[in-house]
């Protein structure tokens, strides 16, 4: 396995997350394809980590960091959407537009 498999395989997440930030219209759809977004960026990490630097476990360190931010806002986006959910008994984020600014 090499750098450019490595980065070939996060660019491919990063572009699966991107798409599927931009088409879902389901709330949950969105969280699970930031994920796929942050999985993308740590195994960049880990990999520049390891083919790159002199100390291998910086990457790990790092990518651990960026896991424990995002199991944080996980743990409060799912809030929110649960939140919303018992609300207005539907996920679609086209349909909400209570956060909307009218005013503008």
């Amino acid at each position: 396995m090499t750098l450019q498999t490595c980065l070939l395989l996060a660019f491919l997440l990063f572009g699966a997350g991107i798409y599927g930030v931009l088409t879902r219209r389901n709330a949950i759809g969105i969280l699970i394809s930031m994920e796929l977004m942050l999985n993308a960026a740590n195994i960049n990490l880990v990999s520049f980590a390891h083919f790159r630097a002199a100390d291998a476990t910086a990457g790990a360190v790092f990518s651990l960091f960026v896991i424990a931010v995002t199991a944080c806002e996980m743990a409060v986006a799912l809030a929110i959407v649960i939140s919303v959910y018992r609300r207005h008994k539907h996920l679609d984020v086209d349909r909400l537009t209570e956060l909307r600014d009218t005013d503008v």
